[in-house]
């Protein structure tokens, strides 16, 4: 677990965190610019001088009660920030030895060629910086972050300065990353694709302050957050495949006793894959339609009515229909965004046994 509480005060702005944060996998600090996400990164990594503490794992890398502050060059880090920031000097090879030589510990050689391996840059070794794309840049920063064997990666913004066909290229690294490192990673964006598609964790930062913290399908999931008035509100979903249907190049996809037909057939019977559904491609009946074109059609309760402007966000969530489901496994939840007008003629209320109707839903990748 990574412990942190930090205060920083500048000017105007303050930084007021205290998070828990696992040790394994993605957390995600999410929020509008000017809200803190870089400065609380830089305080993380002693780059920043806060108060307060951090401790990872059972190492105390800040302890103002004790006196102790880690500085940066001694912290077990790697930071990958917007630009790659490689030696122009030296060859992709020469930048990645570079890292070697910061490490200085055994074993280093065998991780990094584990990051040249899920990070596909074996080809690039002998080429010159200068003549990378920018997806390929940050792919070797990456990399040569992760020689140095570092106990907890750091990411700000990797993939702000990329276009998007070169962010659709590297995406699939950095998922690779994220189902394969034990360490933990801490991903400052302000896109909400990047979060849906890589985090676990999610924070979301407001003027300095936390506004909320958790798991990324639960913050995700409710209506009473900024996150559900943004125009791309939705849910994630993690669920296993079920089963293939080849001839209409789909699959079934179930989680918590609910199932889900989605577009491709890649992924294997059982491999656990994270989906995206938006607010506005839900709508709700008292009856479940019939001889209608949207295949995904779920029974649901409704929990809660967020009013926002002209519309309603309601929280539903589905009823599992399979007599397979775990009472271990969390339940599935969709938000779905209607219009007052809508909301009244239905007389919805809380506690309401509806069917929602999912007319989208996007296959996002293989799930950690």
């Amino acid at each position: 677990m990574i412990d942190l509480a930090l205060r920083l005060a500048r000017g105007e702005f303050s930084l007021d965190v205290a998070l828990q944060l696992p040790s394994r996998g993605v957390s995600a600090v999410f929020g509008p610019s000017g809200c803190g996400k870089t400065t609380l990164l830089r305080a993380l990594a002693g780059l920043e001088r806060a108060d307060g503490h951090v401790i990872v794992g059972d190492e105390y890398w800040q302890d103002d009660r004790r006196g102790l502050f880690v500085p940066t060059h001694r912290r077990p880090i790697g930071y990958v920030i917007q630009e790659a920031a490689l030696f122009p000097h030296l060859s992709v090879q020469g930048n990645l030895d570079y890292g070697l030589r910061r490490s200085g510990q055994a074993g280093s050689r065998e991780a990094l060629a584990q990051a040249v391996d899920l990070l596909g840059i074996g080809a690039l070794m002998a080429r010159g910086t200068a003549t990378l794309s920018g997806g390929e840049r940050q792919r070797v920063a990456i990399a040569r972050a992760l020689a140095t064997q570092p106990r907890l990666l750091l990411m700000d913004e990797p993939l702000a300065a990329l276009d998007a066909e070169r962010k659709a290229d590297i995406l699939p690294y950095l998922e690779r990353l994220h189902t394969t490192l034990a360490m933990p990673i801490v991903y400052v964006t302000h896109a909400m694709d990047e979060v849906a598609r890589l985090a676990d964790h999610l924070v979301l930062l407001r003027e300095g302050r936390a506004l909320a913290a958790g798991p990324t399908h639960e913050l995700l999931s409710r209506a009473d957050l900024p996150l559900a008035r943004r125009d791309d509100a939705g849910v994630v979903i993690e669920a296993r495949v079920e089963e293939h249907d080849d001839r209409y190049r789909m699959m079934r996809i179930g989680a918590a006793g609910a199932s889900l037909w989605v577009g491709g057939s890649h992924a294997a019977l059982g491999e656990t894959v994270r989906a995206a559904v938006l607010a506005r491609d839900v709508s709700v009946t008292r009856e479940p339609a019939q001889q209608t074109s949207i295949l995904n059609v779920l029974p649901v309760t409704l929990e809660s009515l967020h009013a926002d402007g002209g519309t309603v966000m309601l929280r539903l969530r589905v009823t599992a229909t399979s007599s397979s489901a775990s009472t271990s496994e969390a339940p599935v939840y969709l938000l779905a965004r209607i219009t007052h007008k809508s909301c009244d003629a239905l007389a919805l209320k809380a506690g309401d046994a509806l069917w929602a109707q999912v007319k989208g839903v996007a296959l996002m990748s293989a799930g950690g």
